[in-house]
């Protein structure tokens, strides 16, 4: 059974940065393609970024693109979100979600993933 817990939400002002952190147990993480996902009140959840097995694919959102940055170190069974240039509208609990797979691709629909963590609060006030 895989378990995901991410980490590193918080209040933060527009224009700063946050660090989410996804850790990986049950499974060696190379094994699994990784999602992050988010849910701001009264929405749906949305897709935010994808990394591949091995790190080598990423895909993003429109709505982050070149503002947030995923990566993974397999080491550590770890996968990161890097978020710069918050805005008021990324405010949202934020999900990681897994999914195995033997191909090397970064998987954007929510229906792959069989795998998700509990969450953890982003906040950006303007």
């Amino acid at each position: 059974q895989v378990q995901l817990v991410e980490s590193g939400g918080g209040l933060v002002q527009a224009g700063g940065s946050l660090r989410l952190s996804c850790a990986i147990s049950g499974r060696s993480s190379s094994s699994l393609a990784i999602g992050w996902f988010r849910q701001a009140p009264g929405k749906e959840r949305e897709f935010v970024a994808a990394i591949s097995r091995n790190g080598a694919r990423t895909s993003y959102a429109d709505s982050v693109k070149g503002r947030f940055t995923s990566s993974r170190d397999n080491a550590k069974n770890t996968v990161y979100l890097q978020m710069n240039s918050l805005k008021s509208e990324d405010t949202a609990v934020y999900y990681c979600a897994a999914t195995m797979t033997s191909l090397g691709t970064a998987i954007v629909a929510t229906h792959q993933y069989n795998y998700w963590g509990q969450g953890t609060q982003v906040t950006v006030s303007s």
